[in-house]
């Protein structure tokens, strides 16, 4: 798997395909493989003609962990993004995210509009503005000596995740303490570029779609039927939503 230094840190990505370059950002505690290459979303990116780039988070999947939570600020994690872009000499790209990697596309979004030609936020909602989602009972949870230790539901839920991933938990919790800053509502609205926002319709974590659809002026939303915040990744309604927002893209 290549890789390629920012700074000291390693950072692992995928490179596959031809086209336009779409850019892919995972959630907390997944990796570029288990949130978009086994739910299918590689393949069909590259059969839709695009060059899918996806990386591994650092302190995720096979990049470099790292256990100070201030290296896991959220604007520091989406510089990793445009790092990768560098190296491989991207002036823009399509970015897509999802969830964690919905809050750092957002923040590029903001801070570097010109490097991004669309964004997909994908398992975010008003949540990026209102908080909620994993806190402080999860990083805990992860840090527990198994999952039996651990009774908060939604701490069970992503410790068990971590645990399955065979991710470095400690490396989990640093990054999840370190990456809360929310955006506010003044930032959400200086987005300006087109944006998709897909967020499934039992999803308790990301807030609603709608409402944060209503800060990015011109933004579309898409709702996932029927699907919470880690089963929304894979579905079809959710892909063909993307695609056909990826082909009307100006």
């Amino acid at each position: 798997m290549p890789s390629f230094h920012h700074g000291d840190v390693q950072i692992a990505y995928l490179d596959e395909g031809e086209g336009e370059p779409i850019l892919l950002v995972h959630g907390f505690a997944s990796t570029k493989n288990v949130n978009w290459a086994y739910p299918g979303w590689v393949s069909e990116l590259k059969r839709l003609g695009r060059r899918v780039i996806a990386l591994d988070n650092r302190g995720h999947g096979e990049s470099s962990k790292l256990y100070d939570s201030a290296q896991y600020d959220i604007a520091t994690m989406a510089s990793d993004v445009v790092a990768l872009m560098d190296h491989l000499e991207i002036q823009r790209a399509d970015v897509m995210g999802y969830s964690l990697g919905s809050r750092m596309t957002a923040v590029l979004a903001c801070e570097q509009p010109q490097r991004l030609r669309s964004i997909i936020l994908g398992g975010i909602g008003i949540g990026m503005i209102t908080g909620g989602g994993p806190g402080e009972n999860v990083a805990e949870a992860l840090e527990a000596p198994s999952l039996d230790d651990v009774t908060d539901p939604v701490g069970r839920t992503f410790r068990a995740f971590a645990d399955q991933t065979r991710s470095d938990r400690i490396a989990l919790a640093a990054c999840l303490r370190g990456s809360r800053r929310l955006m506010t509502r003044e930032e959400a609205a200086r987005i300006a570029i087109p944006a998709l926002i897909a967020v499934g319709t039992r999803d308790e974590i990301a807030g609603s779609a709608a409402a944060l659809g209503e800060i990015i002026a011109g933004s579309k939303v898409l709702d996932i039927p029927d699907r919470d915040h880690m089963r929304a990744v894979g579905d079809k309604v959710y892909k063909a939503g993307v695609a056909e927002f990826l082909s009307t893209r100006p």
